[in-house]
């Protein structure tokens, strides 16, 4: 069981990426899947949560600007960001649990993250 994030980059400010989430030896379908991010000397984030059931949930503050979306035929979850500024500067991963949860501690099979870094 594996995951890896990427797709990130550098981008000015107000651009957008779209990350990409793949998953090795399971299915997507069979789990929640997170996105998360951890910017230098800063404690690590939850940004948004895909649900088994279609569920999305995202943090306050990031709504509006990230959207998580699945590809079940290619087993891809997708990380689409908009409106980025220099403090969304991260490395951002993805993660799974049975069901979305408030607590990343509760997320599993954490891969290599991809940095996002906004500056102009």
């Amino acid at each position: 069981v594996q995951l890896q994030a990427s797709g990130g980059g550098l981008v000015q400010p107000g651009g957008s990426l779209t990350l990409s989430c793949a998953a090795s030896g399971f299915s997507f379908d069979d789990y929640a899947v997170g996105w998360f991010r951890q910017a230098p000397g800063k404690e690590g984030e939850g940004i948004s949560c895909s649900n088994r059931d279609g569920q999305k949930y995202y943090i306050e503050n990031m709504k509006g600007r990230f959207t998580i979306f699945r590809d079940s035929a290619k087993n891809m979850v997708y990380l689409q960001m908009s409106s980025l500024q220099p403090e969304d500067t991260a490395i951002y991963y993805c993660a799974i649990n049975n069901e979305c949860s408030h607590y990343s501690a509760d997320f599993g099979s954490w891969g290599q993250g991809t940095q996002v870094t906004v500056s102009s």
